[in-house]
């Protein structure tokens, strides 16, 4: 967990850049909203193939950023285009100004434009997989080695259970969030080493 949260690993932008030799974003959600910390595009790779992107940036994915992502996504699918999606997020923004803006809609919105998407969706873990906020894709999500995906952060958990402190370290072993745990249970298909 604490490598996950590391501030020196990998973010979002360095496997962007990593994986595209020029990329095209867009911005906005078309209902005048915009979240920093969800950046969607295209990106076109080495081999001369594109590739759609909605990369979380490690901060609560606001309801404009929601709709960025689901935009993009079925943008993508009318192009055939394939879709990388880039998991990093302690959850769904849950203040007033979210829950005003349709917090609850604009995930249901996405998550309906990924099931009914015809394009091939990858999704990579890179840090925290925080609940509903994390943009994974249902059958084809993977882990790197500094990531962890869990319905509530170790933190929630243990205060939801009543426990100190001094039990975060074992509750985060109880929720088997660590990429090794998400192979053996099926949550993800296997851990990437970038």
């Amino acid at each position: 967990m604490e490598r996950a949260r590391h501030p020196d690993r990998p973010r979002a932008h360095s496997y962007l850049d990593a994986s595209f030799v020029w990329r095209e974003p867009i911005s906005g959600d078309r209902c005048g909203g915009t979240d920093p910390g969800m950046l969607c595009g295209f990106g076109h790779r080495s081999d001369g193939s594109t590739v759609a992107y909605a990369a979380q940036c490690g901060t609560p994915t606001t309801p404009a950023g929601f709709r960025t992502a689901a935009r993009l996504v079925r943008l993508a699918d009318r192009l055939a285009i394939p879709v990388l999606t880039l998991i990093d997020t302690p959850g769904a923004a849950n203040d007033a100004e979210a829950e005003r803006t349709g917090a609850g809609a604009a995930i249901a919105d996405l998550f309906a434009a990924v099931a009914s998407a015809r394009v091939p969706l990858t999704s990579l873990l890179i840090g925290e997989g925080g609940s509903g906020g994390a943009l994974a894709a249902p059958d084809n999500s993977w882990a790197t080695p500094d990531s962890y995906f869990a319905v509530t952060a170790p933190e929630a958990a243990a205060a939801i259970l009543k426990r100190g402190t001094a039990d975060i370290a074992t509750t985060a072993d109880q929720l088997r969030l660590r990429p090794q745990d998400l192979v053996d249970l099926g949550v993800v298909r296997g851990i990437v080493h970038p």
